[in-house]
Order: C-alpha cells, then structure tokens, then sequence
C-alpha cells in the first residue's frame, strides 16, 4: 500500500474470515472513485501485520473472527495507531449497543449497498474535518468495555487443613470427593475425610473444573473416582463410586456431568 495519502485515493483494508463477505465489500470499494487501493486480511493476525506495516487509510474490521477477533486487533495494533475503522458484524446486540454508545461506525451483517455508501461517506467527512483525536477517545472507551476477563487461577495440587493443632496435606489426586456440612467441606481422600473451615464454591474454584464436578449443591466429585451411573427413584441417578460410595445426582447438575463425560445417560 505504501506511504499514507492523506489528501489522494483511499488505501482501504478487509479483514473478514469469510471470503464471500470480503468480496461483497471489495466489489462495492471498486465503485468508490476515491479508493485506489485494497487489500484483504483472511484473520486478525495478519490484519495487525499490514496494518503496523501498510498503514491503510481506513479498515473494515470484522468483529467475530476465530482465534484473533476485532477487538483484539485493536489491543494489539493499539488505538493509537489505528486507521479510521468501519466495524462489520453478525447480529450481536452487545457490540451493537457499545459502537452506537461510541459514536463507531458498524455494518451489521446482511447490509444493504445504500447502508454502505453511508458508512462510507460518514468516514470521508471524518476524514475531511480531521476527527483523528475524536477517534481515538471513542476507540480507547470501546476496549474499555471489551476488557478481557482475568485468566482463571491455576488449578492448586495440594488443599491444607488445619486439624489437631497441625497442617494436614491433602493431594489433590488422592481427593475422591467433598461433601459441604454446614460451615465446612469434608474432604473424602481414600481413609482420611478430614474437614476443611470454607465453602464448597471456593474448593471448587481451586480445582480442576476437567477433573472434578459438581453433582449437588453439596457434593463435588472426582471424576476419575466414577465407576457408574445407576438410575434411582423418580427417573434420578446415583452416582457410584470406585469405593462404592453411592452419591445422589442433582437433576438439574445432570447436563454439566453429562459434559465432562461427553456422553449423555
């Protein structure tokens, strides 16, 4: 693309997984006289590629994109040195109501051809009255918005239980399931079924949500330690374990097991 040309043609760039979309939208660039050139990203990581190296005048930037979306490119390039932008989306009530909340352009997916000539036109008066500042503040709120949440805790491999005046270690992989009892959780590991002083929320979110489920309100188990499933009263089921242990399963915790098995019962 070259250097900027802030008073010639247009240098635009498409960013959009889906071949048919970018064609609909470079089919209708080639009508815009103004447009010298254009140049299509399939994903979000080469479109934050061309635009550090390009520096187009203008992006169409696709929202929903695997792997690297809209607005990761945006993080990632940095509002600072990101071109004009139209935003263009499948139907998402959640970034619709943030880019109207931030003055953003958008094109919501299917638009029409009109639809885009005025997203088009909004861009060159912006353009023309040098709104590059504006810009940038409604850019820098959207991603506000769109913070991505706090990567989960590791999962611990030790839970330690004050018991007798000593600290008692209770390996994660020996844990076959713990049952809440009032202000407490009862950690069942093989023998030992010592008692921890914490809710059955909190020892939930310190393990591996892979390996251990919730099958009650009060029980959380170790899915490694399931031998079976047998069906109980009142089209219910039990949950067996390798001990013969029987757990009653909740109704409504069945979907969440039935997910972690991968198999429905």
């Amino acid at each position: 693309m070259g250097e900027p040309q802030r008073g010639g043609g247009w240098r635009v760039l498409v960013v959009d997984d889906e071949p048919l979309a970018r064609s609909n939208v470079t089919h209708l660039l080639a009508q815009a006289p103004d447009v010298t050139a254009v140049q299509e990203c399939e994903g979000g990581q080469d479109a934050i590629a061309v635009i550090l190296r390009e520096r187009p005048d203008l992006v169409f930037l696709d929202v929903q994109m695997p792997g690297c979306d809209g607005f990761d490119v945006l993080r990632e390039v940095g509002v600072e040195r990101m071109p004009p932008v139209i935003f263009v989306t499948a139907f998402d009530q959640y970034a619709v109501r943030a880019f109207e909340t931030n003055a953003l352009d958008y094109l919501l997916k299917p638009f029409s051809d009109s639809r885009f000539r005025d997203a088009l036109d909004r861009a060159r008066r912006q353009r023309a009255q040098g709104k590059d500042q504006e810009l940038l503040r409604h850019l820098s709120a959207l991603l506000e918005q769109h913070r991505p949440p706090p990567p989960p805790p590791e999962p611990v491999e030790r839970i330690a239980v004050k018991t007798g005046g000593k600290v008692l270690l209770i390996p994660v992989e020996e844990l076959d399931w713990c049952e809440a009892e009032g202000n407490y959780v009862i950690l069942h590991a093989g023998t030992r079924s010592p008692m921890l002083r914490e809710t059955l929320n909190q020892v939930e979110q310190w393990l591996n949500p892979r390996r251990f489920v919730r099958i009650h309100r009060s029980l959380l188990v170790n899915v490694d330690r399931i031998r079976e499933m047998e069906p109980d009263v009142d089209k219910g089921w039990v949950v067996v374990l390798r001990d013969g242990t029987r757990l009653r399963l909740s109704p409504n915790r069945k979907a969440a097991v039935e997910a972690l098995l991968r198999q429905s019962f």
